[in-house]
């Protein structure tokens, strides 16, 4: 895995605007989908879920072109407390008739190609498989998509950043319980983290390099 030359990395010299442009193109780049798959019946989920639904189609749409470009999609979701459950049955019942989210779990419903994890707290990697996961398919680019951009996205960004993996949050790909919340989210990842907030339409997926 590619992990000398990050310009993300802190500490590094790269300017924010050089930053962005570099990560216009994902190298061995995979796509992370955070805590869209869900039965939305934590607290504030009435908030979030509006939010959720507008990004959807946009998520949608990057992981078609990633599935196309041969580029890994792997889904990030909450074990909602319960051990003895698997991914399998989180979209299960997360697509019924009459869950709050199905609309978004038909656009995003998972193919047998496409990764799963488990995660117990807010960050993806957090006693879960994901970086054994992601060193297996020689991954060195993460694109972050999904809710809660204040909550799981950055914590899940700050654990990627640990481990030396380039990350980018795209803009329209991610979201919060408000408009207000989710823009703070995105100055952070951008001013403060020197992460690229790319739109999902102008990224450029590089499989091989």
């Amino acid at each position: 895995m590619p992990r000398s030359a990050n310009p993300n990395a802190p500490g590094s010299s790269a300017s924010p605007r050089h930053v962005t442009k570099a990560r216009d193109v994902l190298v061995k780049p995979a796509l992370l989908i955070i805590d869209m798959i869900s039965s939305w019946d934590f607290p504030d989920a009435d908030k979030l879920l509006p939010h959720a639904l507008a990004i959807a189609p946009r998520i949608a749409r990057l992981r078609l072109r990633c599935r196309r470009a041969g580029v890994p999609v792997i889904y990030a979701n909450d074990n909602q407390g319960r051990w003895r459950s698997d991914f399998r049955q989180l979209v299960e019942r997360a697509s019924a008739p009459q869950a709050p989210g199905a609309a978004i779990t038909s656009l995003l419903a998972p193919s047998a190609d496409d990764y799963f994890v488990l995660k117990p707290k807010h960050s993806g990697f957090f006693c879960t498989p994901l970086e054994l996961l992601l060193q297996q398919l020689q991954v060195g680019t993460l694109a972050l998509t999904g809710v809660a951009s204040d909550q799981c996205i950055t914590t899940t960004a700050a654990e990627a950043r640990m481990r030396d993996y380039v990350v980018i949050v795209p803009a329209d790909c991610v979201a919060s319980q408000s408009a207000r919340r989710n823009q703070a989210a995105i100055d952070h990842f951008r001013v403060v983290m020197k992460i690229a907030t790319t739109p999902s339409a102008r990224l450029r997926l590089n499989r091989t390099a």
